[in-house]
């Protein structure tokens, strides 16, 4: 790779222009930018943030210099919507493109973490602590599901298939762990007998000999910040839908226990351990059902005694029932149940012993119970910023992008969150160091390519200052009418992203009364896949929802030419995640209301705006209920996170731009 990118016939431009072209799309200004930034950044092995807005096509603005670059990088993506894009559609298209490009290593491979694919041992031989006679019960219960993927993996088996969760049959969470283990679980493949077979060990080899692997946030945060080995050796690192990154690597190291698991644990040991170990731990177990019963739901900043002694007893009696596990002998036929059993137990012990310790990195919590899951004790690390820095940045290149990654207008809110200092920053085109310099710094540099699209024309920002503040109590009347209004002027076309799901609930059962002349579905009413059908089939239709719809919907032209946020969504007071990191931030001197609530709300603000404006030819109003957004000090931070569309506080105008954009689509 040359030390330049920027001449016209330089391989980023060439190769770039190629797979645009295949793909029957144009090049864009700002995705040939992002292209020469990443091909920069990996050749110099500095790390870049580089903000992508939707539309500049930023997949094979991060997959070309990839392929290019001389080692294998890892792309880890947050949703499986992005990562079926980039293995089915973008990197089968571009490796066409560029297939016969010289030097050019175009393999690639997907790799997930092991409980994602069918384990042959478990289908062929069984697991007969959780299965037993789960097969021999009736047409339609789980027993059938089951079977039904167990011939699905034998198929796949067959073909030389992937085995993947993602394309088997349809099923549930409870049905996959019937045909599936955990790394824990795993016999390993020297000592299964259909180790030749298997379908994580076979993603594992193709991903040994491809050049680009693409996996997800929470492999890659396994892989290395735990340390526990899950891909093959790389170079660089490409993060897509960046803003997720310290969400899903504080996911991937919470853990929980509860009393039931412990208990289960325990009795899939007694066939395994001959003396009285299981039975302790079954003891345990009930020790620690009391001791969560006499504790209160929320965070939990200093153990009570008789929560920790109960902590102790499990980690103690889990340890001892470890220690009474006979040891497998060389060459001798391995035995799952057992190796299941054991890894049950080692996994209570794990958390056991980090929730014992209290120590002050970690965060922990007791959940109230409900009719489906009993209370659970959960534990998370309290940052994640000096993980990811010690152990990612500090080893490999790391590339974020996103489309929402500068907050408040700059980059230094995500670059703090992940572990790279404002004061590291180089500004771009320069070849000088960061201002504070040291042998542990880590240089970045921010790139902001611009969208395809002209916000200010394309969209109105309409603030409705003249409404009360949201209270406690959800939507009052004054919101409600105000969204029966809107959702008039536009005839439908109207997507409501609510803070809740009783808000998004009582909006539409208001609608539905006010304007029965509209088709008004709300989140839960049918798979999010159906209501994004039926949303898309009939202009005239309102779909009201809460997260999954701020994140997850992609619906462009004249289907959706409204949205409606109720409010800010600030993170709940009671959360003790967030609450223990507000406190946190605010002992260290800063502000943690900025640091931490008011960047929760802005990630999501701007990901929710982002509905509205998909293409070129989008119109319409993004509609925020909560009049704090134009009225508080923390306002002008929020909004200068959203794009930059023309704003208003007049109702009025709002309501004559849809109705104007309404009558002409029809």
């Amino acid at each position: 790779m040359p030390e330049k990118t920027d001449s016209p016939d330089s391989p980023v431009r060439t190769v770039l222009g190629a797979a645009v072209e295949a793909l029957g799309g144009h090049t864009r200004e700002g995705q040939v930018a992002m292209a020469e930034a990443v091909a920069g950044s990996l050749a110099d092995h500095r790390h870049l943030l580089v903000q992508a807005g939707t539309g500049t096509g930023k997949s094979l603005g991060y997959l070309v210099p990839a392929l290019l670059h001389d080692d294998r990088v890892v792309v880890a993506t947050a949703t499986l919507a992005l990562q079926h894009q980039l293995v089915e559609r973008d990197l089968p298209r571009l490796v066409d493109a560029v297939g016969t490009t010289p030097g050019v290593d175009a393999s690639f491979a997907v790799l997930k973490g092991r409980s994602n694919y069918a384990c042959l041992h478990r289908i062929r031989e069984g697991a007969p602590d959780d299965q037993g006679e789960l097969v021999q019960v009736p047409e339609g219960s789980m027993g059938a599901k089951v079977i039904e993927l167990r011939k699905w993996a034998e198929q796949e088996a067959g073909d030389e298939g992937t085995g993947e969760r993602d394309s088997a049959p349809r099923h549930t969470e409870k049905e996959w762990r019937q045909v599936s283990v955990s790394a824990r679980e795993c016999l390993g493949a020297t000592r299964c007998p259909f180790g030749q077979e298997c379908f994580a060990e076979r993603a594992r080899e193709k991903a040994q000999r491809s050049h680009l692997v693409v996996t997800n946030h929470s492999l890659l945060a396994i892989d290395a910040i735990e340390g526990i080995p899950m891909l093959p050796e790389y170079d660089a690192v490409v993060v897509d839908e960046a803003h997720e990154l310290t969400a899903r690597v504080t996911q991937a190291a919470t853990d929980e226990l509860w009393a039931a698991e412990v208990d289960r644990a325990a009795k899939r040991s007694v066939r395994h351990v001959d003396g009285e170990q299981a039975d302790e731990l079954s003891d345990a177990s009930d020790a620690l059902r009391a001791a969560m019963g006499e504790a209160s739901p929320g965070r939990i900043e200093t153990l009570p005694e008789e929560l920790a002694d109960a902590l102790a007893l499990v980690r103690d009696a889990a340890r001892a029932c470890i220690s009474a596990f006979p040891r497998t002998e060389p060459g001798s036929e391995p035995d799952a149940g057992m190796a299941q059993a054991k890894a049950g137990v080692q996994d209570v012990f794990g958390v056991a012993e980090r929730m014992a310790a209290a120590a002050d990195s970690d965060v922990l919590w007791l959940t109230e119970g409900t009719d489906r899951l009993p209370p659970r004790l959960c534990i998370a690390p309290l940052q994640v910023w000096g993980q990811l820095r010690d152990k990612l940045l500090a080893e490999k290149t790391v590339v974020l992008t996103s489309a929402t990654l500068m907050l408040g207008g700059d980059f230094d809110t995500v670059a703090t969150a992940v572990g790279l200092k404002p004061s590291e920053r180089v500004q771009a085109g320069a070849d000088g160091v960061p201002d504070e310099t040291s042998d542990d710094a880590e240089p970045w540099l921010g790139l902001d390519v611009g969208s395809p699209f002209d916000y200010p024309k394309q969209g109105i920002l309409y603030v409705a200052r003249h409404l009360p503040p949201p209270g406690r109590d959800g939507l009052g009347a004054a919101q409600l009418d105000e969204i029966v209004d809107l959702v008039d002027a536009a005839d439908g076309r109207t997507l409501g992203l609510f803070s809740s799901r009783r808000a998004a609930e009582a909006a539409a059962e208001h609608v539905r009364e006010r304007l029965p002349h509209l088709t008004t579905l709300a989140q839960g009413d049918a798979q999010l896949p159906e209501l994004a059908r039926q949303f898309v089939e009939d202009p005239h239709t309102c779909l009201f929802g809460t997260l999954g719809l701020w994140q997850g919907l992609d619906v462009p032209g004249d289907t959706c030419q409204l949205v409606i946020i109720d409010r800010i969504p600030f993170p709940r007071p009671d959360d003790p995640l967030m609450s223990a990191r507000q406190k946190a931030a605010d002992k260290a001197g800063g502000n943690g209301f900025m640091q931490v609530a008011a960047t929760h709300a802005a990630l999501l603000l701007a990901q929710g705006a982002g509905r509205l404006i998909r293409t070129r030819s989008d119109r319409g109003v993004v509609a925020m209920l909560d009049p704090r957004l134009a009225t508080a000090r923390y306002g002008s931070f929020l909004k200068a996170s959203l794009p930059t569309m023309w704003s208003t506080t007049d109702p009025a105008v709002a309501r004559q731009a849809l109705t104007r954009l309404a009558a002409a689509a029809k």
